[in-house]
């Protein structure tokens, strides 16, 4: 492609785009800036889609040299072809908006320079009419709302002859709705962005085995197959198999659903129970966005409580307004003090900059890497006293490794470990992962022999290998529920001897120990800090529950000094546990990464996932966590509760300073012209301020710079 460079200096660059038309379209910006923002060093892309010029900052000379060759070598219909950029990234809500507010703003000027007041009396009356069925409609069914309110001050000033007064509340007004819906639609845009399926690999039934490929190679007609929490990548129509999917991120039903042969199923589900081959009939991307988007906007979850409470609170207010004004007319028989009460209402400000704070600190936390499904779960992590840790993939390393494999039963060590990676490869879960990680390590690769796998919550994997019955996973699933033979005579001292300080998975074939894997699973290095960060910031009890034995857990706890820590746990006992922290009284956060996590994730106030863990995990929990490490929740904790304290501030503010414009004009000090333009200019101000960052001051540990860096990864 032919460039140009408009401008240079140290670190940044604007490049023209040399093209037929001027103007670029929408989706090649996109393919662009994805393109560059692909190029190691570059930190920040802007494209100017208008004038075809692109704007990069990027450090180092060598990524200067990378940055000319990538334009030179661009070609958008070959970049689209051949790679997978978002179809939805925003670009489009911000330019429509930026029209219509540009759009509003001149036709109001020329307005009031051009034409004379009967016309503009004539086009407010015109404008007004909006209003008034508005508020018609409110009192048809018999409420007084801030519909109402409004409708009645325009009118009145508009048959005083005010026009100027009129115009001005009603171009407030719009402006007001303008940045409200453009706020809403940019915040459910950039959410659902964050809440789109985010699938590498699947596995595709090839040749009568299962083989393991991107995502984007696979074609319509191909058969996956999805094992138990996994999340489902396309739709398709289950061909054999039977499954219970979890269809919350699409339905919205908090009920599992049953899915057997020749059910439809839709990407971005999440099989709880079974497995299911499916044959794929839509190709990777298509309509998942646009099904969150309606699910979002559906959702009540977008609404916090306190957002509720200022929505109710301006409606309450409004007889209030209506009762003000007839009294101070009878007492003072002057109708400008009594517009004082019309003028300036409580709504327009707590409907306006409430919302906008909320979905506003959404968009920050997922700044940091935090994906945040609604308000009121950021207003859950601020009241929230208690925090429950999940320990292996979580206070412990995403990915802890195998310290060794302890074979028996005359097995060698090798193909124990073979073995247990076919098994364990179908289930993503840090343990499994590192299993498969060694066998790959010392080149262990495999071939599909077992039959189908069953995955047992918080106990293991059942299957069967060349007709014999193959177990791996706990201690208590193998050898109490499962009742396989302990090892006997020098083998048995040999078990007895296996240090006590790993995580340990028993290998099991036809009822008798094949091996065990001793599993190193190191404390996370930032994981003492945060937990003292998190007392800090308010957090009373932090508590682990673990599946591992005592003796590790003991250890653990030691070194993170926790508060209160539970072994050897079942799900059931982790949600148990939440139940009676509620009956305390207390509020409770839940971090987890497993398939195991699920139900404490769904029984705590709100549930956290560690992205990297089971897709079910994610998909049920309230927010999900992308940097890989736990600087995140202490940074969640702070962004909560600076949310909290802005929306109380700003909630004494709106009262204090439109009390104060009634006040002065009662008292005759102010003219309702001046109140209703002090009264909108504040609103405009305040929900602005209300889109400032909440992570301007941070505590001393989250402004270290590696701090930073980290959470910025994501």
């Amino acid at each position: 492609m032919k460039c140009l460079i408009v401008r240079e200096m140290p670190g940044r660059m604007r490049v023209h785009l040399v093209q037929k038309t001027k103007e670029m379209t929408m989706r090649q910006a996109d393919l662009i800036e994805h393109r560059l923002l692909e190029i190691p060093g570059v930190t920040r892309v802007k494209v100017f889609f208008r004038s075809g010029n692109v704007s990069v900052n990027f450090e180092g000379a060598q990524c200067r040299e990378a940055l000319i060759d990538a334009f030179s070598r661009f070609d958008f219909e070959e970049y689209e072809e051949n790679h997978l950029v978002p179809v939805n990234t925003g670009r489009a809500i911000n330019a429509e908006y930026q029209d219509k507010l540009v759009m509003k703003v001149v036709t109001r000027s020329l307005r009031r320079i051009f034409l004379p007041l009967p016309v503009k009396m004539v086009l407010s009356a015109i404008h007004a009419a909006k209003y008034v069925r508005k508020a018609l409609r409110s009192l048809a069914k018999k409420k007084l709302e801030v519909s109402v309110l409004d409708a009645t001050a325009i009118v009145v000033s508009l048959l005083r002859g005010d026009e100027s007064t009129a115009g001005s509340i009603m171009f407030l007004l719009s402006i007001g709705d303008l940045l409200e819906e453009w706020t809403h639609k940019k915040s459910v845009d950039d959410l659902a962005r964050t809440m789109a399926l985010n699938v590498d690999k699947v596995w595709v039934r090839a040749q009568g085995t299962e083989v393991l490929v991107n995502v984007s190679d696979v074609q319509v007609g191909d058969t996956i197959i999805v094992h138990t929490g996994n999340v489902i990548p396309l739709d398709g129509k289950v061909c054999q198999g039977e499954a219970s999917v979890n269809q919350a991120s699409m339905t919205g039903e908090s009920i599992p659903v049953r899915k057997t042969e020749g059910s439809y199923v839709y990407a971005g589900t999440v099989i709880e129970e079974g497995q299911c081959c499916i044959v794929v009939d839509k190709a990777a991307g298509s309509g998942r966005y646009d099904k969150i988007v309606t699910m979002i906007e559906e959702s009540e979850k977008l609404k916090s409580d306190v957002e509720s409470r200022a929505s109710h609170l301006a409606d309450r207010l409004v007889p209030y307004s209506f009762l003000g004004t007839g009294l101070t007319w009878l007492l003072t028989r002057n109708v400008e003090r009594a517009l004082s009460f019309l003028m300036v209402d409580f709504s327009c400000a707590l409907n306006l900059s409430m919302p906008l704070a909320v979905l506003s600190a959404m968009r920050e936390a997922g700044k940091y890497g935090m994906t945040v499904k609604g308000g009121k779960f950021l207003e859950a992590v601020s009241d929230a006293d208690t925090i429950v840790f999940d320990k292996t993939g979580t206070l412990t390393h995403a990915t802890p490794t195998v310290a060794k494999v302890v074979p028996f039963n005359g097995w060698d060590e090798d193909e124990a470990l073979r073995l247990a990676a076919c098994l364990e490869e179908h289930y993503p879960h840090s343990m499994a992962n590192a299993v498969v990680q060694e066998a790959r390590k010392r080149g262990l690769n495999h071939e599909e022999r077992h039959s189908k796998v069953e995955y047992v919550v918080a106990h293991g994997i059942s299957s069967r290998i060349d007709r014999k019955k193959a177990l791996i996973g706990s201690y208590h699933f193998v050898f109490e529920d499962e009742k396989c033979k302990l090892p006997e005579g020098e083998e048995l001292e040999r078990f007895n001897a296996i240090p006590g300080d790993y995580s340990q998975l028993y290998l099991s074939v036809s009822g008798k120990l094949a091996a065990v894997i001793c599993i190193q699973d190191p404390i996370r290095r930032e994981a003492p800090e945060v937990i003292r960060v998190l007392h800090d910031l308010g957090i009373g009890k932090v508590v682990m529950m673990t599946g591992d034995n005592r003796r590790t857990a003991q250890a653990v706890a030691d070194q993170l000094g926790l508060d209160e820590f539970h072994a050897e746990v079942l799900p059931e006992d982790k949600a148990a546990f939440i139940r009676s922290e509620h009956e305390a009284g207390r509020k409770v956060m839940m971090i987890g990464d497993g398939i195991n996590d699920t139900p404490a994730l769904s029984e705590a106030d709100v549930g956290i996932a560690v992205s990297d863990g089971a897709a079910i995990a994610r998909e049920i929990a309230d927010i999900t966590i992308a940097t890989d490490n736990l600087y995140a929740l202490p940074m969640l904790r702070y962004l909560s509760d600076r949310l909290m304290e802005r929306i109380n501030r700003n909630y004494r503010f709106i009262m204090s300073f439109n009390m104060g414009l009634i006040g002065l004009g009662v008292l005759g000090i102010m003219l309702p012209g001046s109140s209703a333009l002090l009264h909108n200019l504040s609103t405009i101000a305040i929900s602005l301020e209300s889109m400032t960052s909440l992570t301007d001051t941070l505590p001393a540990v989250l402004k270290e710079p590696v701090v930073q860096q980290e959470l910025l990864k994501a």
